[in-house]
């Protein structure tokens, strides 16, 4: 698939058919990822690709957990809570999801399952942890590798007829997930993408997020015009 197609019309998918996908598809897809730029090469990441009944039990464990008050455990950084233009567009794509899955404002039973959804991974037959090595912890090079890489991961299904959604709601509870996907001690939990094959009777997968403009990103210095 040409880049530009991919680029534009790759979209976060969260519905899944149940169908298996191909070890062999994913270990292509993981090392087309890894062709990504990494800080002077050291390509701190890894990748744990779980399915099912480890699976299973990384989502029940993760939803029990959360749904009982157990305080989220996730091993990056959240920062503050988004406020000004940034919470304007997080607020501005869950009002597109939600109007695509017809879940009304004050329907709380519908937004709390949507929520349970990500404690799950959105059902997805497959999710791929990504973790970098604990020794490099504190270096902001490292996360910034693993978004390449991930980025690179998610770019790489989209061209194979596969779909994901990068998802840190599904690894809420780090103890589950370590236990079950067998995580090793030396390294560090960065994220989770659910992957699987788009079902496009799924409201939400024809959702295409908002971007803002070149001109509103970028500033050029130095060009003559």
């Amino acid at each position: 698939m040409e880049f530009d197609k991919v680029m534009f019309g790759r979209r976060s998918i969260r519905g899944y058919k149940p169908d298996p996908v191909p070890r062999a598809l994913i270990e292509e897809i993981i090392g087309l990822a890894m062709r990504a730029p990494s800080s002077m090469n050291t390509q701190p990441w890894n990748f744990y690709v779980v399915t099912g009944e480890p699976l299973e039990r990384i989502r029940r464990g993760n939803t029990e957990r959360m749904a009982g008050g157990v305080p989220q455990s996730r091993e990056f950084r959240t920062g503050q809570p988004f406020a000004g233009v940034h919470r304007e567009r997080q607020v501005g794509v869950a009002k597109q999801l939600f109007a695509a899955m017809g879940i009304a404002r004050d329907d709380q039973a519908m937004r709390q399952e949507w929520v349970m959804r990500g404690f799950r991974q959105f059902d997805a037959p497959v999710c791929i942890i990504v973790t970098y090595d604990r020794v490099l912890d504190g270096s902001d090079d490292t996360p910034f590798d693993c978004g390449a890489v991930t980025t690179a991961l998610v770019l790489a299904a989209w061209s194979r007829g596969l779909g994901c959604v990068i998802n840190s709601q599904g690894i809420m509870q780090s103890p589950v997930v370590r236990e079950h996907a067998g995580i090793a001690d030396d390294q560090v939990i960065m994220k989770s993408v659910a992957l699987g094959w788009p079902d496009e009777t799924f409201p939400a997968n024809a959702v295409v997020s908002e971007r803002k403009s070149v001109a509103e990103a970028a500033v050029f210095v130095g060009f003559n015009a």
